[in-house]
């Protein structure tokens, strides 16, 4: 690929903020990722900031992409990958490691590395490990790079499901049962772990619900109905994950709430109902993304529990240390308290997923939406704060 082409940028005094949307991965949501990026590219003012598209490949190479959100959607069925949109074969990005400098470079086997201009902000929309779990954001603060959504704390705690939950019990926000299995316990004794998972079905009753402990979008979860399905979801779970977290399921209505940071710190949405899907045992990966089964915006709730749920959500916001954005998964159970499930600090970001939609419920549409999360990541510093 010739160099010669490559996105400039002028010096900063001069130039409209730059941002870098880095998508796409090595966890099994890099097609959702990419989908995620394409709506965000979309909305984002060309008028008021300059755009450079980033993409990783499943096998962790970054690359320049073709800034081309049509050629991120979902088709046939199929979500698409970086690997389609790259520049180069070969070619790779390298952001900084030094905070006094943020250029962005561009090398090729064989050629001299080129300099592509420094980047103001990174839109990191990046879901599950090596992206979502502060890694990324590990990599950008050793960087000095301001970047949209949580921090390094926030993000890992959002990532595994285990200590999420852990946090939201020490602040006080209830969780259902649950056990977690980690490698080693099923790696020593297998029938000791699985011996856990019985106990808390003996205790709480079937279906439990088999998962990776650090995983999303519903990626390798099985709602296991009797014994009979268990040995088969625990293999499920850990083909994403050695750590597998395991739940009673609770009986009552999904709730989701979006927050959103402000100037004057974080508030919270319009709640949204997911209803049981028709096709589906339950909201799995293809009732999400592939069929998209349409929550209900508002949530049929009553003033009372709107404003409890918005509480709880800005609650966990701030129990996890977040920053930029979040959406807080809660059951409403049958005896009328909100249960939290999960945290998303980088949430399905499509126009149709829930997070903007609750937002444009409250009166933010989603190019809106872009703006602030951007503007936020601009007001911010690097290090700690």
């Amino acid at each position: 690929m010739s160099t010669e082409n490559l996105p400039q940028s002028p010096d900063r005094s001069q130039r409209k903020p730059r941002v870098a949307v880095v998508f796409g991965g090595r966890s099994s949501e890099h097609g959702i990722s990419m989908v995620t990026a394409g709506a965000v590219l979309r909305a984002i003012d060309r008028t008021k900031y300059d755009v450079l598209p980033i993409g990783i490949t499943q096998s962790g190479r970054w690359v320049l992409t073709a800034d081309e959100p049509e050629r991120m959607a979902i088709t046939e069925r199929r979500t698409p990958n970086v690997e389609q949109l790259a520049e180069s074969g070969e070619g790779g990005v390298v952001l900084p490691v030094d905070p006094a400098n943020r250029e962005v470079v561009y090398t090729e086997p064989g050629s001299v590395p080129k300099a592509l201009g420094e980047i103001d902000v990174v839109f990191p929309v990046l879901h599950g490990p090596y992206g979502e779990d502060g890694t990324l954001q590990g990599l950008l603060e050793l960087s000095g790079v301001p970047y949209v959504g949580a921090g390094v704390l926030a993000s890992a705690v959002g990532q595994d499901k285990e200590y999420m939950k852990r946090v939201f019990t020490s602040f006080g926000l209830k969780v259902g049962p649950y056990v977690v299995i980690r490698p080693r316990e099923w790696q020593q004794d297998e029938s000791a772990a699985r011996k856990k998972i019985i106990d808390l079905a003996g205790d709480h009753g079937w279906p439990l619900f088999v998962k990776p402990a650090r995983a999303g979008s519903s990626i390798g979860i099985t709602k296991v109905e009797d014994l009979s399905g268990l040995d088969d979801a625990i293999a499920e779970a850990q083909r994403h994950d050695p750590k597998i977290l395991v739940e009673a399921a609770l009986r009552g209505r999904e709730i989701e709430c979006g927050v959103l940071e402000f100037e004057d710190g974080p508030r919270a949405s319009v709640p949204a109902e997911i209803p049981p899907p028709d096709a589906h045992a339950y909201y799995d990966f293809e009732a999400k993304y592939i069929d998209s089964t349409p929550g209900i915006v508002p949530a049929p709730l009553t003033p009372e529990e709107t404003a409890e749920v918005q509480r709880l959500a800005v609650d966990a916001f701030d129990a996890a240390s977040c920053e930029g954005l979040v959406r807080a998964d809660f059951f409403l159970t049958e005896d009328g308290e909100f249960v939290i499930n999960e945290i998303n600090t980088m949430p399905g970001f499509t126009p149709i997923s829930m997070y903007p939609q609750m937002w444009q419920a409250s009166g933010i549409g989603y190019a809106d939406l872009v703006d602030r999360l951007i503007e936020a990541a601009l007001r911010r510093s690097t290090g700690l704060r």
